[in-house]
């Protein structure tokens, strides 16, 4: 938990330095292959013209075209959970690499420490086992994107 905490403090400050570029660390290459094994049961990556580059065509979760950047929980045509539309609408939570990779290491968890609210609940129940696949993920999602 204090690991969890010192990564949303940090991706925190973190949010203003990159709020131009949210780049990614991490191998678009290696996010690809680790998207493709866990992603894709819920979510797609549709362009806005209604290209299809990454996904098969699950709604259950949202699409995440031009998530790198993005205010969480705002996306269209997704209904979201209360906790991480309220992260993002009332507290700013946008996806930055540090943000991304802490919330889909334990979506709950992280909405729990961000809110600080320990009744704070995620859609999401999955979770990306490995740092370095999370970080990988938002490489390639970053990567499709228009940005």
């Amino acid at each position: 938990m204090n690991r969890l905490i010192f990564v949303l403090f940090a991706g925190v400050l973190a949010s203003g330095a990159l709020a131009d570029g949210h780049s990614a660390s991490g191998d678009a290459s290696a996010g690809e292959v680790a998207f493709n094994k866990q992603c894709v049961a819920c979510h797609v990556v549709v362009t806005d013209a209604g290209e299809k580059l990454a996904g098969r065509n699950s709604k259950s979760g949202p699409n995440l075209y031009d998530i790198a950047g993005a205010t969480a929980g705002a996306a269209p045509g997704y209904r979201y959970g209360k906790s991480l539309v309220k992260a993002g609408a009332e507290l700013g939570l946008i996806w930055t690499e540090e943000t991304f990779s802490a919330y889909v290491q334990d979506p709950k968890d992280f909405l729990k420490v961000f809110l600080d609210d320990k009744k704070a609940r995620a859609k999401m129940s999955f979770k990306v086992r490995k740092e370095e696949d999370a970080r990988n993920i938002y490489a390639y999602l970053y990567s499709i994107g228009s940005k």
